[in-house]
């Protein structure tokens, strides 16, 4: 059996509401969950590791106050049933989330997949209805008969730029076999030299290359 567990990035995700008042707090908004409530609403409660009151925007459901830890807030909010919830959607097409929590307006949900093709039809689809999607972490498990090993993928090795130029040249085809579509070409998409290019792309590969190496 062979599946992965993965760390998607809903970049300044708007639609989420615990996402957008993210934004308003130093630490990040942790222990997401949520239950249906009179059948018409969800109930979501989050945590803030943060002093004061967590401020959110007025266009946003009130968040108020449950529980006092001292150094960490709950506060618990009431949202429409039918308003769309990036962590909903991927239950619904694909399976359980293991962990979201909301940072400086970006979403994180983490989930365990068995189907990577799955996950990449997710993706795709997510990211016409909720803005910028980016995977954050990768792990694959592969099962053999002789052993089973876990390869870390671990994209925050690379520097913005880097990940620019892998993920432009992935989409391209510049990897494909033939390929289609060659160095010049995908410098030319990201407006650099082509020797820029194969020098952003050599380091991309070699720290993507020294941690499956060394794992």
């Amino acid at each position: 059996m062979s599946g992965v567990r993965t760390e998607l990035v809903f970049e300044q995700a708007e639609g989420c509401p615990v996402a957008v008042a993210s934004a308003a707090v130093p630490d990040p908004v942790t222990d997401i969950n949520w239950t249906d409530g009179d059948g018409e609403t969800v109930t979501e409660q989050v945590s803030v590791g943060t002093d004061g009151e967590f401020d959110t925007d007025d266009e946003l459901p009130p968040f108020e106050p449950v529980f006092d830890y001292g150094s960490e807030q709950v506060y618990e909010f009431d949202r429409d049933k039918t308003d769309p919830c990036i962590c909903e959607h991927i239950q619904a097409t694909l399976g359980p989330v293991t962990d979201v929590h909301a940072r400086d307006g970006d979403l994180h949900v983490t989930l365990h997949a068995s189907d990577v093709t799955g996950l990449r039809d997710l993706i795709a689809d997510m990211s016409d209805d909720f803005g910028d999607v980016s995977v954050e972490y990768l792990v694959r498990s592969v099962d053999t008969d002789e052993e089973s090993e876990l390869v870390p993928v671990d994209l925050r090795t690379l520097t913005d730029r880097q990940r620019e130029v892998l993920e432009t040249a992935h989409e391209m085809g510049y990897f494909e076999y033939p390929r289609q579509a060659n160095a010049e070409e995908v410098a030319a998409t990201l407006d650099i030299q082509s020797s820029t290019f194969a020098e952003h792309l050599a380091a991309a590969q070699r720290k993507l290359l020294d941690e499956l190496l060394g794992a």
